[in-house]
């Protein structure tokens, strides 16, 4: 029995402990964290091996843990957003930082929301401040824009000084000076236009002010006495076909119009009722349209002549239906859109028609009146003139201070002591707590306006000056409304409003193909070096080949855990990374035929060789990951993924180096340890 112990002790003594057996261990766990690395970059091969084994032995196995790729804007597509910043309100000097400001919002806003690597870049085209926004694999554009948009714009107001309503005397003569020089030059104009053969068409695109008919000779089309030119109508209505009228002046302009055509028409007056559903435009019920459809169906069976008006204004969904009724007034074709105007064209006096669906949802039409009118084509040339309100600054009941969401470090919910009711605690940054000193402190006595999307949602009046950097938003929120409201603060004030001025969804089918290309690019490159190492290195570029391999499997699985979001120039960092990987092994290499020439012993000559490359390889990589450190601290997102990939792959390159390569050829060093060096890379001497 203690023969049997000795020797079981012995035996693992051996199995646990010498330099070979570690070696042994050493190699067992690096092909099993390879496997299982392998599995989580393509889990479908153990899952089919699991279905596999069920279907032949009845074993039921788990299915392997899926993890995606985390893909960029040019490899899975996604949307591509434009915003302008209305910087109006922001003096010059402060414009671009605030533009920083809506940049650094809207990546924290997205990150919040998961989206991989967004892309968010600002730009100054002329008088125009721009922010572009990329985001990977979000294909629903309104999502998108939901996103960005959810978070508020937070200002701080003081009231404005009284505005200026008198010109000063300088003001005055360049007004008069002006006005009286477009007199002069409408009466020019006028004078050529009723020239025998004059080209109205010509003086129109050479003098006409109106840049949205001067390239079509001044046309209007036919204008009525209710439609857009209805100032003029009553002045074309004196005139004969092919006459010119006199100069018809106003405070803002000056007209000269010729009449090109007469036409009989009619205009009609009617009343409607609108149920909109959710998705329609400009629709802000909740209603679905299958419900909505249910609902104008139930009213169209109740309505007549009589109550038609009230139930207009109990059940209307049209802003402002609940007053005006419905009422639409007179008007004339073309001033509805298509659907509705037909309807009420074809319908007699006194009717109800039946359901008709617009963009804006399901309508019941009472016609109430109809009339016949004379319409009249015109041509117009228009003279500008320079209006008083024109050169006085615009009238503001409230002014900026400066104080913005982008001083705003913390919002939270609290309770008023008084009223027990929610408000929404503020603090502000070191900036923001000396500018709502300032602020508190010029306004006592006086209110300060907290704007929220540009609507005032709270009115305080200043009691004391405030020193602290705090101050609270009361506005008769739910609980739910003011967390609500907090979280978004939180997430991030814009400093200026945006405008989204472009929307476009990118596919995927270009990033299919970049994808692609890449992956046979990098399989190309792959497979070249492993026959440059082998034919060079032999046996060790064979086993570099085999821990490149590993070490590839294993950058991939990182990419999935961490995660890294993969663009382009991701991938570039990781082909670049597996170049600096080979590098260093033929930093290891080159070591080693030294040694091998000088007549070491394989083992001795395998150790010495990595002691002696080991601070290159060290001093090479730190470099590079310096280099990577700043590209990732001061770049945009693209340059960022590039950075992130290569430095996963430069730590993961030097471990490979030094522990895959390293096991390997310690674990072959018995098996060639008086064999020829040949092998090795190294030429056997002549004896």
């Amino acid at each position: 029995m203690n023969k049997i112990k000795r020797f079981l002790a012995n035996a693992g003594k051996k199995l646990f402990t010498t330099a070979r057996a570690k070696v042994w261990w050493l190699i067992i766990l690096i092909l099993a964290i390879t496997v299982l690395a392998g599995f989580l970059d393509y889990p479908k091969y153990y899952d089919q091996g699991v279905n596999w084994l069920k279907k032949t032995t009845g074993i039921a196995l788990p299915e392997f843990y899926k993890l995606p790729f985390r893909l960029g804007l040019d490899l899975q597509g996604g949307t591509h957003l434009i915003y302008e910043a209305d910087t109006s309100a922001i003096p010059e000097k402060d414009r671009n930082d605030a533009l920083e400001g809506v940049r650094d919002v809207i990546e924290r806003r997205v990150n919040a929301f998961g989206v991989a690597e967004p892309v968010v870049q600002t730009t100054k085209a002329g008088d125009s401040y721009r922010v572009i926004v990329e985001l990977a694999g979000v294909k629903d554009v309104s999502q998108a824009i939901k996103m960005i948009g959810e978070t508020p714009l937070l200002e701080f107001k003081e009231q404005a000084a009284a505005p200026i309503t008198e010109l000063t005397a300088e003001q005055k003569k360049e007004m008069n000076d002006y006005n009286a020089a477009a007199k002069k030059t409408a009466n020019e104009v006028l004078k050529k236009a009723r020239a025998r053969g004059a080209d109205f068409v010509a003086l129109a695109k050479e003098y006409s002010a109106d840049e949205a008919t001067k390239n079509v000779g001044g046309d209007l089309g036919f204008i009525t006495k209710n439609g857009a030119y209805a100032d003029l109508y009553d002045d074309a209505a004196k005139l004969k076909v092919g006459g010119v009228s006199g100069l018809i002046e106003t405070d803002a302009d000056i007209n000269i119009i010729k009449l090109v055509a007469t036409e009989d028409s009619k205009e009609v007056k009617a009343n409607h009722l609108l149920v909109c559903w959710q998705g329609a435009q400009s629709c802000t019920g909740t209603l679905t349209k299958e419900e909505a459809r249910k609902k104008i169906d139930e009213l169209k069976a109740q309505a007549t002549k009589e109550n038609f008006v009230d139930l207009v204004k109990e059940n209307s969904t049209e802003p402002g239906a609940s007053e005006s009724g419905g009422d639409l007034g007179w008007f004339g074709k073309g001033m509805m859109v298509k659907p509705f105007e037909d309807a009420t064209f074809a319908m007699k006096v006194g009717e109800i028609s039946d359901v008709i669906e617009t963009q804006f949802g399901y309508h019941l039409i009472y016609k109430t009146d109809e009339r016949a009118v004379k319409e009249y084509r015109v041509s117009r040339i228009l003279i500008d003139k320079k209006t008083k309100e024109e050169i006085l600054p615009p009238a503001e009941e409230w002014a900026y201070t400066g104080l913005t969401g982008k001083q705003l470090t913390k919002a939270q919910v609290q309770f008023d002591p008084n009223t027990n009711s929610p408000e929404v605690g503020l603090e502000f940054n070191d900036e923001g707590k000396k500018l709502f000193g300032e602020i508190t402190e010029r306004n006592v006595g006086k209110p300060v306006a907290i704007f929220l999307d540009g609507e005032a949602i709270s009115v305080p009046r200043v009691n004391e000056a405030i020193k602290e950097g705090k101050a609270v938003i009361s506005g008769n929120f739910t609980i739910p409304e003011a967390k609500l409201l907090a979280q978004r603060l939180n997430a991030g004030a814009l400093p200026v409003p945006i405008n989204l001025v472009s929307q476009e969804t990118i596919g995927a089918a270009l990033g299919q193909e970049s994808v692609t290309k890449s992956l046979m690019a990098g399989l190309i490159g792959f497979l070249a070096v492993v026959v440059f190492m082998i034919l060079y290195y032999r046996l060790p570029g064979l086993l570099s080949a085999l821990a490149l391999v590993f070490y590839a499997v294993l950058v991939l699985a990182l990419f999935k855990l961490i995660p890294v979001t993969l663009t382009l120039a991701g991938i570039a960092g990781f082909v670049l990374s597996v170049g600096m990987a080979v590098d260093a092994n033929v930093l290891i290499f080159e070591r080693l035929k030294e040694e091998l020439r000088w007549g070491k012993p394989l083992g001795s000559a395998i150790d010495e060789a990595f002691r002696r490359a080991w601070p290159s390889i060290r001093d090479g990589n730190l470099t590079t990951l310096i280099s990577c450190l700043v590209l990732f601290w001061f770049s945009t997102s693209m340059i960022k993924g590039f950075a992130l990939t290569l430095s996963v792959g430069v730590i993961l390159s030097m471990l490979s180096a030094l522990f895959i390569t390293k096991s390997f050829l310690r674990l072959i060093s018995p098996w060639f340890q008086n064999k020829s060096t040949w092998l090795f890379g190294v030429k056997s001497k002549n004896k």
